[in-house]
């Protein structure tokens, strides 16, 4: 978790997604949305704003969740 109060999260796998994707957990619930893009082009990091408590999302896995 940043600073400012968001969390900071690594891919694992291409593409890099837009700003404002949503970012859900494993029961397809919001987390939050893609706030930044961080790091190097080869092993990027997303900044991502939460929408709901920030605290217990260490070590778990989060997703993508495109519009389509």
């Amino acid at each position: 978790m940043s600073k400012s109060g968001n969390l900071i999260v690594r891919l694992e796998q291409p593409p890099v997604p837009a700003e404002r994707t949503r970012v859900v957990d494993y029961k397809i619930k919001r987390i939050g949305t893609v706030n930044n893009i961080l790091g190097p082009v080869k092993s990027p990091y997303v900044s991502v704003k939460p929408e709901v408590a920030g605290e217990g999302f260490a070590g778990r896995v989060l997703y993508l969740l495109e519009d389509n």
